[in-house]
């Protein structure tokens, strides 16, 4: 029975463990994705990690990830940009592996 005891405290401890690298992942994802974003707008450094810090808030609105997607797409529709739907969708799977990438590396 200790093994199986073992085991499980095992398998939680591990399911934390992924749990709190993908809350990380998400939000190093949605801060690079604010780095992108400012970058179009022409921010300065300053106002562009202000920006990014705006993002990882956003993400905290309601759940998933179409927070994000509707402040960015605000954002840069109200800079006078015009980018598609699809555009600001593929850099959202771009930056999702590379924070991951990054979280794992401990980055």
């Amino acid at each position: 029975m200790t093994s199986f005891n073992d085991r499980e405290k095992g398998f939680e401890s591990k399911y934390a463990l992924d749990e709190a690298q993908e809350f990380k992942a998400i939000a190093r994802r949605n801060r690079l994705l604010g780095l992108w974003a400012a970058e179009k707008m022409g921010l300065n450094a300053d106002r562009a990690e202000e920006y990014g810090r705006a993002i990882i808030k956003a993400d905290f609105e309601q759940p998933g990830e179409e927070d994000v997607y509707r402040k960015i797409a605000q954002d840069l529709e109200g800079a006078g940009l015009t980018v598609s739907e699809g555009e600001i969708r593929r850099k959202m799977d771009e930056l999702s592996s590379v924070a991951r990438e990054q979280v794992r590396n401990g980055a």
